[in-house]
């Protein structure tokens, strides 16, 4: 029956960093065994797969289990294997199996966590409406005004965080020297209503103990999840209403940020292609008879002229179906090593912040598609 404010505040920074800290932990440790598994027996796409779905679950148990946020955890988890993709040392055809399951998965969760809400809503509702009436609110219209409270304040909340989030963006555009235009009041209000879903929100008030260690129900569970789903229903019905309204004839501002940091990809991924080509193509070249020599020659020209984008669709190699084969296999070499490089240098750009994860994720998606289609 009492309440220490020191304690309770060590116990929340202990919740919420270690669980941070426990779901970063695992994901790198796990990556890091799984490459060295990798190096020494080979990529299996499936157990790898399998790996990963399991990563934020083993996170929320060790999280839990050490009394901090398995829900932090999990997130901390997933957001460490998106920074964990770009060392790049996976391959692309593994990058779109992993990328269409975790698709899947993300739907299914998302499907779960809500049809568990509505399965269990009317009892909430009901045990809300009852802890309403322990605190000495008779009327159940105070869970009204708790809802569209909570709902103003997340509102005030995200209009100051997107208002400063433009502003601190235009005074770096300002200091390169770009010149910056200040943003339409709409934009932002657009900005700061859309993109309302909830569902780590509900999934952690979800995960609350149905009793305490005494054996008592806990208290406040159903008022909490029933205030948290309230307010996640409320966000997502205005942003439908209002998202409509505040964008209709808006004309926004022309930003050609991503099609510069697009230009500026595809051009360095294609120089560090043509120069990882051209290495590949001295490499094999070393210790070949002339005539081999020269069909290296001619496949790291046909793929040097892809990367120039201006491939010559008629040139076609000699009839005799060994030097084709032969032909082949060093077009598959240098073409693998340019993809490779391409992925790189893409790597490294997102890396050091030079383009945006939209615009990485983009491209690097189109060369996994190109290296599986390779081998097939």
């Amino acid at each position: 029956g009492t309440f220490s404010l020191a304690q309770a505040s060590l116990t929340f920074l202990w919740v919420a960093f270690a669980g941070l800290a426990i779901g970063v932990a695992v994901t790198w440790s796990v990556s890091t065994f799984q490459r060295w598994l990798w190096r020494g027996f080979g990529e299996e796409p499936g157990a790898a797969l399998l790996v990963n779905l399991l990563i934020p679950f083993a996170a929320y148990l060790l999280a839990e289990e050490l009394s901090a946020s398995g829900i932090l955890a999990a997130v901390a988890a997933g957001i460490t294997m998106s920074y964990v993709e770009l060392t790049g040392r996976i391959s692309g055809s593994m990058r779109v199996q992993r990328s269409a399951v975790w698709n899947m998965v993300q739907f299914t969760f998302n499907g779960i966590m809500f049809v568990l809400l509505g399965e269990q809503l009317p009892g909430i509702v009901e045990r809300a409406v009852e802890t309403m009436s322990v605190t000495g609110h008779q009327s159940p219209w105070w869970l009204l005004v708790y809802v569209l409270a909570i709902n103003a304040i997340l509102i005030a909340m995200r209009l100051a965080f997107v208002w400063l989030s433009l502003r601190w963006n235009l005074l770096r555009a300002r200091m390169r020297g770009e010149k910056g235009t200040s943003t339409p009041l709409r934009v932002v209000l657009a900005m700061s209503v859309a993109g309302v879903r909830g569902a780590i929100t509900l999934a952690g008030v979800l995960t609350l103990p149905l009793m305490i260690p005494s054996g008592a129900p806990f208290p406040a569970r159903d008022l909490v999840i029933f205030l948290a789903a309230a307010v996640i229903l409320v966000s997502l019905i205005a942003a439908s209403l209002l998202l409509p309204r505040l964008l209709r004839g808006l004309e926004l501002p022309k930003d050609d940020t991503s099609r510069r940091e697009e230009d500026l990809a595809r051009k360095s991924s294609s120089k560090a292609a043509l120069v990882a080509v051209e290495r590949a193509r001295q490499e094999l070249a070393e210790g070949q008879p002339t005539g081999n020599v020269q069909l290296l020659n001619d496949a790291a020209a046909r793929v040097s002229l892809l990367y120039q984008r201006n491939l010559d669709k008629g040139i076609s190699p000699d009839e005799d179906p060994d030097k084709i084969k032969r032909m082949e296999q060093a077009y598959r070499s240098l073409r693998s090593a340019g993809l490779n490089a391409e992925r790189e240098e893409l790597f490294r750009l997102t890396r050091r912040g030079q383009i945006s994860d939209e615009i990485s994720r983009k491209l690097i998606r189109n060369l996994d598609l190109l290296e599986s289609r390779q081998r097939e």
